[in-house]
């Protein structure tokens, strides 16, 4: 198959979904949705993701074999919102990137930065045959300027295979004559699983999977949640497994801290569900210096994103910069980030095991 690129302008998205392109056992659609807000559903054999190609290029939403990988909100479709929190339903977004995470108090940057939910310019989808066999890929560009402040190009981009692991891509170029600030983080919300098993390629341990002790403005935390922290600090075992009878609200949050790494300079991670199957992510340390976990479990909403790939940690733009976190994009300079992530059958969780178990120091 000749790799094919077609361009989607807004046009092309109808409030009645059709579909654009078969090939190679893969689907293409698009539509809107009833807030007017552009979609495009890409489809194999065993699921879908769908992606917003103009609304910060988030995946909404992510199913592989009857499993919904995505996190439970109160927004069963995307909003316009001119923040992440005005919508925060989505699979995945894009974190930063000039600044990221919870602003503190000498911020004034919208919790995680500009992009989630920046407008972008363009969009087009790619169909071709690579080494993995047939694909569809979505590509969102923006060309985002501020007056007297940064000028940047991002390249945003997810990839869809005949199996249950895609990949998500960015990439920025400064196109300022001054350095840009870079914070990023791959915000990947899976679905929370009670009786869940967190494996990961490095040991339960303070120094390894590390409590957060900083409490953000949106937490309110009681005596019992403090305690909690407390003993969490001490010993983050009890965290390896979603105990549907623990607490999760306010939200737990950890670092993760020397993960290992195959021969490749990959680190895999997996929530493993009791059925035998799981959530699975791979990335590049390299890449990506730091790894946080979010879990928060409530009526409204519940979600285990068990590995969010950054540059840094998510307290914001100031407490970031003490720490020595943000990292500076020289003019002219590009970075560029990829993961992947997906489901799991039993077959495959058991293989990724013993993988986890292999690079795990």
């Amino acid at each position: 198959m000749h790799e094919v690129r077609i361009a989607l302008p807004e046009a092309v998205f109808g409030e009645k979904e059709r579909v654009l392109v078969r090939a190679g056992g893969l689907a293409a659609s698009v539509f809107r949705y009833p807030s007017g807000i552009p979609a495009i559903r890409l489809a194999n054999a065993r699921g879908e993701i769908i992606a917003l190609p103009f609304f910060g290029q988030m995946i909404w939403r992510a199913a592989f074999d009857g499993v919904d990988l995505t996190m439970k909100s109160m927004f069963p479709t995307p909003r316009a919102s001119a923040d992440i929190a005005g919508t925060y339903g989505c699979f995945a977004f894009h974190s930063g990137l000039l600044a990221n995470g919870v602003p503190g108090p000498e911020d004034r940057h919208p919790p995680h930065g500009e992009f989630p939910c920046l407008a972008l310019d363009e969009a087009e989808l790619e169909a071709g045959e690579g080494a993995a066999g047939p694909y569809l890929r979505l590509i969102s560009r923006v060309d985002h300027a501020r007056g007297f402040g940064p000028h940047y190009r991002a390249t945003a981009s997810v990839t869809l295979e005949a199996g249950t692991m895609f990949e998500i891509g960015m990439a920025v170029e400064n196109l300022s004559y001054r350095a840009m600030p870079l914070m990023y983080m791959a915000h990947v919300n899976f679905a929370f699983v009670p009786g869940g098993e967190i494996l990961q390629p490095l040991p339960y341990t303070p120094e390894h999977t590390v409590v957060r002790s900083a409490i953000p403005a949106h937490v309110q935390p009681t005596p019992a949640y403090l305690a909690q922290i407390t003993a969490l600090a001490r010993d983050p075992a009890p965290m390896a497994r979603l105990d549907p009878g623990a607490t999760y609200d306010p939200e737990q949050v950890f670092y993760l801290r020397g993960l290992g790494v195959d021969a490749s300079g990959l680190t895999h991670l997996m929530l493993r569900r009791p059925a035998g199957d799981g959530f699975a992510i791979a990335y590049r340390p390299a890449e990506f210096p730091k790894t946080v976990r979010w879990l928060l479990a409530n009526q409204d909403q519940s979600v285990a994103a068990f590995a969010l790939p950054a540059t840094c940690e998510p307290e914001g733009f100031a407490a970031e910069s003490k720490k020595g976190h943000v990292r500076s994009l020289a003019p002219g300079a590009r970075a560029a980030f990829s993961l992947r992530a997906g489901y799991v059958d039993r077959e495959a969780a058991s293989a990724l095991a013993g993988v986890i178990a292999a690079i795990t120091p």
